[in-house]
């Protein structure tokens, strides 16, 4: 029925039950949202699962009630549940917003016969007479045992059933993504492979009782081994694109600001500084990034009369020659004709100028500066051979003509 006692149930199970209270939070500021709950839930029961078939586990509980084998129920209903989570979450992870109806269906099927097979294990189990407590070889000793029987071959063909499906759902979803989310799919699709591996140990170590054979080794040793290995590895595979989805909302903001810095630096005399208002080390990411974005673009701005398309056309041929791409060409040569204006209006800061066409100099020039991602490649960018030789040549050119 269950794996052998040891630390390689309760460690996992201790694993996941702090990634459940990690996610609590989120939960409660979204009550609402299905993925989040699923996953919750999933969770929850990889933990139970984890802790309850450990053999301490099951003697302690069959104790407890006392009644033998009490714990048999428990752990089957414990894994029928864990089935069903998992193909619930699949199925909701998988549906795009315009599928959620689809989904919700669909979720709502699995529920039902995920709940029709939990009360027909513990109906059989009432009905069945299991008076003598097995901790390890329950499915072999009770292989013909009226009504228990019948409850452990449910479990099996349901638990089947649910590796079948879980194999096939994420492995056609693995074949049109990419990235962590390919990786965990495969690790789910891995580890059903190895129940699909364990249902077929059990299933042979019970035919063997049937026609006379003693092939219980199949089922307490094999068979528990996989079982082990295979929760983990599905266990990793949801974890793995949410904890990676979560540590790139943490770095991503944070890398953006650091790859800005230099353009913030080469920028910092003309913008108005607002990097300098509230920042402390408490203030969030996201409020210093606004805030570097905001200065980049004043100070952008304010040298934006300076800015020569000629210098950014002879710095976009000399970039070409070099660059690994036409938007790399086109990011060094709008960060050469930036530091060339900003080394102009250091020399020139009583420059005046209309506002409106300050914008339109600047909106016609640097075609980089308009998202994002070009204002990370521009700012890349100031330190390559490129933009050093413009804004030496700028700090030549004004030097002589003082």
């Amino acid at each position: 029925m269950t794996t052998p006692s040891g630390l390689n149930f309760y460690i996992p199970g201790a694993l996941l039950f702090l990634v459940a209270c990690a996610k609590l939070p989120a939960l409660l500021r979204n009550p609402r949202d299905e993925l989040l709950r699923s996953v919750w839930v999933l969770l929850v029961v990889s933990t139970a699962v984890f802790w309850c078939c450990a053999v301490p586990s099951i003697a302690a509980f069959n104790r407890l009630t006392g009644v033998p084998n009490a714990a048999a129920p428990l752990v089957y209903t414990l894994l029928t549940v864990f089935s069903g989570s998992n193909i619930s979450l699949i199925i909701r992870w998988s549906s795009g917003p315009e599928d959620a109806q689809k989904a919700d269906r669909w979720s709502k099927r699995c529920y039902i016969a995920t709940a029709v097979v939990i009360i027909a294990i513990n109906a059989l189990f009432l009905l069945g007479d299991a008076s003598v407590e097995r901790l390890r070889d329950l499915d072999t000793y009770y292989a013909s045992t009226p009504f228990i029987r019948e409850m452990i071959l449910l479990y099996l063909a349901a638990h089947t059933t649910a590796a079948v499906t879980m194999t096939i759902l994420c492995w056609r979803w693995a074949r049109e993504v990419h990235g962590e989310l390919r990786v965990g799919l495969l690790l789910i699709v891995g580890g059903y492979l190895l129940n699909l591996a364990y249902d077929a140990l059990k299933f042979a170590a019970i035919g063997a009782h049937w026609t006379g054979r003693n092939w219980d080794v199949l089922s307490v040793t094999y068979a528990a081994s996989l079982a082990s290995f295979s929760a983990l590895l599905i266990g990793a595979g949801f974890i793995l694109p949410l904890l990676s989805q979560r540590f790139m909302h943490f770095w991503t903001p944070w890398r953006r600001y650091y790859q800005l810095r230099p353009l913030w630096r080469e920028l910092r005399e003309a913008s108005q500084h607002s990097m300098g208002i509230g920042s402390s080390v408490r203030t969030p990411i996201e409020i210093r990034l606004v805030r570097v974005e905001a200065d980049i673009h004043d100070g952008i701005l304010t040298v934006s009369p300076h800015i020569d398309a000629r210098i950014r056309s002879q710095a976009l041929h000399a970039a070409s020659k070099s660059s690994r791409s036409n938007d790399e060409a086109a990011a060094t040569a709008d960060a050469a004709a930036l530091a060339h204006a900003v080394s102009v209006w250091r020399q020139h800061q009583a420059f005046a100028t209309d506002p409106e066409e300050r914008v339109n100099d600047h909106n016609e020039t640097l075609g980089s500066a308009h998202t994002p991602t070009g204002l990370v490649r521009m700012s890349i960018a100031l330190s390559s051979d490129v933009v050093q030789r413009f804004r030496h040549q700028a700090a030549v050119a004004e030097s002589s003509t003082q």
